[in-house]
């Protein structure tokens, strides 16, 4: 059997002198008694593997709306796909693959319905603003709680990747930093392979010194940008490109958001509108009857403001959960039953 302490004194005989150790950690918000099997950050992985944010995933958009089709992407195969290529990474540079894990799991758990659009909408409502990174960390640090009624109380260095995985700061360790780097390849490779699917873009539309630099093909994409990652970072404080490889995922991230991301036939202007308004009326809805937020949500009023839990709940909801509760309150009976 291997216990907890010889698992935390593996890393300092295994890992890179600069990757973080559980035996290290800055420890958790309220102090807990450790685990007698699990490292922290392994204890922190699981605790966001069985939560019901990520389960809620899901039922989340990536890209495409509401598609037709068992093999697009939502919110949680995106994630699991950020986890294997970060988990990669750090096993090459001999960093902590637990924390790494750790961090990619919850990195997206406060993502809104409606993916980005979704997210912009919310934004737009909310007059604190919204951003998905700090929702997540919101998530992990007061939302998700247990049937005891305990919070995740993560340990900070997965606080910082889940919270700075996008956004103006980069996190302090470098396991957060290859989760960052590994959404980014994650969500412009597989948005790519989405896009193909569904006839909105074709091999031969990729510009071609882009495909020339990274790859032909979705897995040597992929191949490309991990191999440079590792190559460049090895024996390095920071994960790091090379330039080559920066700017053909910067380019190729350009293109997708002028081709993908705004092409009316992904994100039709009428469906946006839809979207707005569903954000829009549910926002208005609980502000208005705040007796009908969930009960957990409901003691946070006090402390939090009720726009903050308002929040909170819309942006907890799956698409399809969205699009019943506003069915239910907004479209008559009538119409329901007599749909042609």
């Amino acid at each position: 059997m291997i216990l907890r302490e010889e698992l935390e004194q593996k890393e300092y005989e295994l890992l890179s002198p600069f990757a973080s150790k559980a035996g290290d950690s800055l420890g958790r918000i309220t102090s807990e008694e450790p685990c007698q099997m699990r490292t922290c950050f392994q204890r922190d992985r699981d605790r966001i593997i069985h939560s019901k944010s990520l389960r809620r995933l899901m039922h989340k958009t990536q890209v495409f709306l509401s598609p037709e089709g068992d093999h697009y992407r939502t919110r949680l195969t995106h994630t699991l796909e950020v986890s294997q290529i970060a988990r990669t990474i750090a096993r090459a540079l001999r960093l902590n693959e637990d924390l790494t894990e750790a961090i990619a799991m919850g990195h997206d758990l406060g993502h809104t319905p409606f993916g980005h659009n979704g997210e912009a909408y919310l934004n737009e409502r909310h007059p604190g603003g919204f951003s998905h990174n700090v929702q997540s960390l919101r998530v992990v640090d007061v939302i998700e709680r247990n049937s005891s009624g305990r919070t995740m109380n993560l340990c900070m260095e997965v606080r910082d990747g889940i919270v700075n995985h996008s956004g103006p700061n980069m996190p302090f360790t470098l396991e957060g930093q290859t989760v960052r780097l590994s959404d980014r390849i994650a969500y412009i490779n597989h948005d790519i392979d989405d896009a193909l699917r569904a006839g909105v873009i074709k091999e031969e539309d990729i510009p071609k010194d882009l495909v020339d630099v990274l790859g032909h093909s979705h897995g040597d994409r992929i191949n490309f940008l991990v191999k440079d990652a590792i190559e460049n970072s090895d024996g390095k404080d920071r994960i790091i490109q090379s330039v080559e490889a920066f700017r053909a995922m910067d380019e190729l991230r350009n293109w997708m958001f002028a081709n993908v991301y705004r092409n009316p036939v992904v994100k039709q202007d009428r469906e946006l509108s839809r979207i707005k308004n569903l954000i829009f009326s549910l926002y208005d809805h609980y502000m208005e009857h705040p007796d009908e937020l969930p009960s957990d949500l409901q003691e946070l009023i006090e402390t939090d403001g009720i726009e903050e839990v308002v929040k909170d709940q819309i942006a907890g909801m799956t698409d399809r959960y969205a699009i019943k509760l506003y069915t239910e309150l907004y479209v008559p009976v009538g119409w329901k039953l007599y749909e042609v």
